[in-house]
């Protein structure tokens, strides 16, 4: 008992200055003989403490040296050891993960294999805020399940379900054949899928030719102003002519209504005399001929010589005759 006591007093008078974080602990990750110091920059290290572990792989490969508050007062540097045989790119990232539900915070290096490799992770490196993170803690899993179960999430889910299983009831043939319809729906638009791409191409260009022409649009805009209200101004008046071609309208139905028999009648009388004149032909031209000379046809003006009648004159400009 006493020989435990005094190494208890050994351990603390060989710690006092940094407490017993400076002291090395059985059991941690080998460090090797040339390890190398990088620093990551979390958001958030919740209570991970120095000598907590370092990992690549699930593999131990170094430990946490110290935790400090950044200049911004908003996040923290964690300064860790590594195994000097651990070659990790420039692009590393750094993850705060815990060992299991209950158990102890560690952080995890990884080197993303699908980013190419830009240099080594050397001494003194640093990764930075936007290449770390951590995974949530069980308290907010279980403060996020306690909101879904009391606040109502769950109720909402069952309501939900109770009222699709209401609407689908007894309608299962009519949702199938609506889905069938939906089917039919989409495999039209996927047949003309060339013609929607040409009409869309086409919207665009149409589009593109509008607001090229935006500033005559706007001023023919600009100008149906005055003439718009115009039409408003005489509204009165397109009324009132609108309302007198109605009464004309109705005047005009009822006219025709009213001497639809006796128009037939005289179109009826006419027929004989219409017939008798389409007979005629030729006969009626030269009657009328007759008619406007009478007494003296053209016949009975080749007959008379003299005077003004067949008077036949020649002039010729040429030669002075």
């Amino acid at each position: 008992m006493r020989v435990l006591t005094l190494l208890l007093v050994a351990i603390l008078a060989s710690g006092c200055g940094s407490g017993l974080y400076g002291v090395d602990l059985p059991g941690g990750a080998d460090v090797g003989d040339r390890p190398y110091r990088v620093a990551a920059v979390f958001r958030d290290v919740l209570d991970l403490v120095p000598q907590a572990g370092v990992q690549v792989e699930d593999v131990p490969v170094g430990e946490v040296e110290r935790i400090d508050l950044e200049p911004d007062g908003r996040s923290a540097r964690v300064t860790m050891v590594v195994n000097g045989s651990v070659r990790l790119s420039g692009t590393a990232l750094a993850r705060l993960r815990q060992s299991s539900v209950l158990g102890e915070k560690f952080v995890e290096l990884d080197d993303p294999v699908e980013e190419a490799r830009a240099g080594t992770l050397v001494d003194g490196a640093v990764i930075p805020l936007e290449r770390t993170n951590r995974n949530p803690e069980i308290e907010e899993v279980f403060g996020a399940l306690s909101m879904l179960l009391n606040g109502g999430g769950v109720a909402q889910l069952r309501e939900i379900t109770r009222e699709l299983n209401n609407a689908l009831g007894g309608n299962t043939g009519d949702i199938r054949a609506l889905l069938s319809n939906l089917d039919t729906f989409a495999g039209g638009l996927d047949t003309h899928r060339a013609e929607i791409t040409r009409a869309l191409d086409g919207l665009d260009r149409l589009s593109r030719s509008l607001g090229e022409r935006a500033p005559r649009i706007a001023g023919l805009l600009d100008g149906l102003g005055p003439g718009i209200q115009v039409l408003v101004d005489q509204r009165g008046q397109f009324v009132g002519m609108l309302t007198a071609l109605d009464s004309l309208s109705g005047v005009a139905t009822d006219t025709v209504t009213r001497v639809r028999a006796d128009l037939v009648a005289s179109l009826r009388a006419l027929e004989p005399t219409l017939r008798q004149l389409e007979k005629a032909g030729n006969q009626l031209p030269q009657a009328m001929d007759l008619l406007f000379t009478f007494p003296f046809t053209d016949a009975a003006l080749d007959a008379i010589k003299g005077d003004y009648l067949n008077a036949h004159l020649a002039f010729d400009s040429r030669g002075g005759r």
